[in-house]
């Protein structure tokens, strides 16, 4: 493996700084090590995204898998305790692990034919996928451990003042607080589910299995609601945001509380548009465009 491909060294660099530079470049020393390690026979071209390179494999056995190379991080760390505990019902089985440098080996899926390919002709059959996903993964509950949604939720609420602070247009600092102060209605109650937190179309492949099965998640411990965003908000448009909450409500088993599963998709917003007032440079911070129009048709504001 001489190569590592731009796009990964670029992520890793821009968020990462000199630890990115130092995961980027010992990449081929544990690829060669684990590819030892565990007798596995490289059998294809590099698939990366921006936190992990994947290379697939064969097993001493003959059967297929995906060495996965990425840093442990916040949010990378509970991957393996997450896949375990989901057993391969619904998501991608964990076949190897090792602890100290966050290396995955994984049943091996169809790279080829991601969700995204039936979003692009079918977008309901594509949430409604997404959805069924979430039913099956949310049932279970989150391991010991892993980071909570009541943590996150408290930041995000403490975080809100610096960033109205910071925004010079009066209606979305109005619509800021608005989703603020749904989070705040739920945030005492953040629930004990394990979530994937990045259950996008991108994030489901076709299996042998089962038809399509999750990967890469960031797991975090809380409430359902928290993430129907990331399938809203895929291919976006304005006009599917409450039809597609409300499929994907039905679909994972929260129409039962619809305004809660709203509350927690506002606060989902409001992380979202936290990090666009974070990164925005001073004196011109703006949230997101598809942020703001997600939070007006789910507080029933829509633009004029």
């Amino acid at each position: 493996m001489s190569e590592i491909p731009d796009g990964l060294v670029e992520a890793q660099i821009r968020w990462n700084g000199e630890a990115g530079r130092e995961f980027v470049a010992g990449l081929p020393a544990r690829a060669a090590r684990f590819l030892q390690q565990w007798e596995l026979r490289r059998t294809g071209p590099l698939m990366h995204g921006m936190t992990a390179l994947v290379l697939p494999v064969v097993r001493a056995d003959g059967s297929a898998a995906a060495l996965k190379l990425q840093r442990v991080d916040e949010e990378s760390a509970g991957e393996p305790d997450a896949l375990r505990a989901w057993g391969g019902q619904g998501a991608v089985r964990l076949l190897e692990h090792d602890g100290e440098t966050g290396t995955l080996l994984l049943e091996r899926l169809d790279e080829r034919r991601h969700l995204s390919a039936v979003a692009e002709r079918d977008a309901r059959e594509a949430v409604r996928v997404i959805g069924e996903l979430l039913a099956r993964l949310t049932a279970v509950p989150a391991p010991a451990g892993l980071r909570g949604l009541g943590g996150m939720a408290a930041g995000m609420l403490d975080e809100l003042p610096r960033a109205l602070g910071r925004l010079a247009d009066a209606g979305e600092r109005r619509l800021l607080g608005d989703c603020a102060a749904a989070l705040a209605e739920v945030a005492g109650e953040p629930g004990d589910r394990l979530l994937h937190w990045d259950l996008h179309y991108d994030n489901v492949l076709a299996g042998r299995r089962e038809p399509w099965l999750a990967i890469d998640p960031k797991p975090l411990s809380g409430d359902p609601g928290f993430e129907l965003l990331p399938a809203i908000v895929n291919n976006f448009r304005v006009r599917e945001v409450r039809w597609r909450f409300d499929l994907l409500t039905e679909a994972a088993g929260l129409d039962g509380d619809r305004d809660r599963a709203r509350a927690w998709t506002l606060g989902r917003v409001l992380q979202n548009c936290l990090w666009d007032v974070e990164d925005g440079e001073a004196g011109e911070e703006r949230l997101g465009e598809e942020q703001v129009a997600v939070a007006r048709e789910l507080l029933g504001r829509p633009a004029p």
